[in-house]
């Protein structure tokens, strides 16, 4: 079952079980309508003016909102239109997880899709062999909320033992955004590596993500490691701005990117461990008895954890969620059923139900297993660079694969001129945003709007 109280941990992946098997498979863009006008025939000077002002605006503010998670309303009394993706994404992986919209391929007897899937990308893959399942829109650029803290495990967590401690600086936890998720970190106060990463996996501390940071020479070099590493795993959909995956202009990634930080991951021990870890005891203040007390921190991961209206996912091992305004509700998850092994990513559902990104993902996870021989990949998820056969991830032969990984380059797309643009965007997302009613945070976690151009809850 899902979760395990009292700081304990599940673990139903055995040590030698993600060593990358490396067999693999090959396998609208928005428009602006016209606003209505209740007159047919001639149109006043003042509407013409109005008309027009409303046209200039369009043409100033289309280009720099292109791929961002908020878009304006056409008119008032109207809801948002909702972005699309790109009508030509990234081949990493295969041709068909560079086409917008599901991909699956179907066998006689296979269960269909679940219904009301609404985020904007999904993905789900066997997290062993790499083969993707099925996927809406996986390479689609997003902002990646708290899910960008696997990237930053999986660059930093190798290289403090967990017994290492560290007397915490007040420079340590500066320049973190306003809102910002916290475990709770005091300053000159002294924690083991293994508590701060206790922190960024169960309560998704930008406390302990800014202190392992300070351990790690900084913020800015610790988020340039963090793009070689991606880099270093041909996640060519990832920006890095931010170590923690608070909002920030031009910071984005992808359900495809997120899976190969999941599954990159979990090769490590001692990543399982953390990201399975229900609840823990956290270190607290000094007593007046000159004891450290403790207080008690619960995983906010709700398929591992559970909820009022949720319950953990049977066999569920991991691994991250996220939440800011940008990015809306992120979750990569990985569940084991007898031998089958599944990672699920989904971003941002269109549905603002409460849990909603744990319910999509939950859905997803019962169809995989329901499917298992039972559908064709559409497509895998690479291996590093040099990994097995030296091939930058790519099976041998499969030249459309390495192609992609060759013309990919990084990180691009309609993203890199809001990177650009990062200080306009600010400015026009602020009018939007405060345009828009709040969204009530679920009970109990933080949040609120702040810096960097989201309300950073989880």
């Amino acid at each position: 079952m899902g979760s395990s109280m009292g700081g304990g941990s599940i673990r139903p992946f055995g040590g030698a079980l993600f060593r990358g098997a490396r067999s693999k498979r090959r396998s609208q863009t928005g428009t602006f309508t016209d606003v209505p006008t209740t007159k047919s025939a001639s149109a006043s000077p003042s509407a013409v003016r109005t008309v027009a002002a409303l046209a200039s605006s369009a043409l100033l503010v289309s280009p720099l909102l292109a791929g961002t998670a908020h878009a304006a309303p056409a008119d008032e009394g109207q809801l948002p239109k909702a972005p699309v993706p790109p009508a030509k994404m990234s081949q990493v992986g295969g041709e068909r997880l560079g086409r917008p919209g599901v991909q699956v391929q179907l066998q006689a007897g296979a269960p269909a899709l679940p219904k009301e899937l609404t985020a904007r990308s999904w993905i789900i893959s066997d997290a062993e062999s790499g083969q993707v399942l099925a996927a809406k829109n996986p390479h689609w650029q997003l902002a990646p909320a708290s899910t960008l803290k696997m990237l930053f495990a999986d660059t930093v967590l190798p290289k403090f033992p967990k017994t290492r401690t560290y007397k915490v600086k007040p420079a340590d936890l500066a320049g973190m955004g306003t809102g910002s998720s916290l475990v709770g970190i005091k300053e000159n106060l002294t924690y083991t590596v293994h508590d701060l990463w206790l922190g960024v996996f169960l309560r998704s501390g930008n406390d302990a993500v800014h202190t392992l940071s300070a351990m790690n020479g900084g913020t800015e070099a610790t988020v340039k490691e963090m793009q070689k590493r991606a880099a270093e795993l041909n996640a060519t959909d990832t920006h890095v701005i931010t170590p923690d995956g608070y909002d920030a202009p031009g910071q984005v990634s992808s359900a495809y990117d997120l899976s190969l930080f999941a599954r990159a991951g979990l090769k490590n021990p001692d990543f399982r461990e953390y990201c399975s870890t229900a609840s823990a005891q956290f270190p607290g203040d000094m007593g007046k008895d000159g004891k450290r007390a403790t207080f008690g921190i619960q995983n906010t991961n709700r398929l591992l954890s559970g909820d009022f209206d949720i319950k953990p996912y049977p066999g569920i091992a991991g691994v991250k969620n996220g939440s800011t305004t940008n990015a809306g509700s992120t979750f990569t998850g990985v569940a084991q059923h007898g031998d089958r092994k599944l990672l699920v990513t989904v971003m941002n559902p269109e549905k603002k139900q409460h849990n909603e990104a744990y319910r999509e993902a939950a859905k997803l996870f019962d169809w995989g297993f329901a499917a298992d021989g039972k559908v064709d990949p559409v497509g895998s998820l690479v291996d590093p660079k040099g990994a097995g056969n030296g091939t930058g991830g790519a099976k041998d032969g499969d030249k459309e694969t390495q192609a992609a990984l060759d013309s990919a380059g990084g990180w691009g797309g309609p993203w890199t001129a809001a990177g650009i643009g990062g200080a306009v965007v600010v400015l026009l997302g602020a009018v939007v945003f405060f345009a828009r009613r709040r969204r009530a945070l679920p009970a109990g976690e933080q949040g609120r709007r702040g810096a960097g151009g989201g309300r950073r809850k989880k």
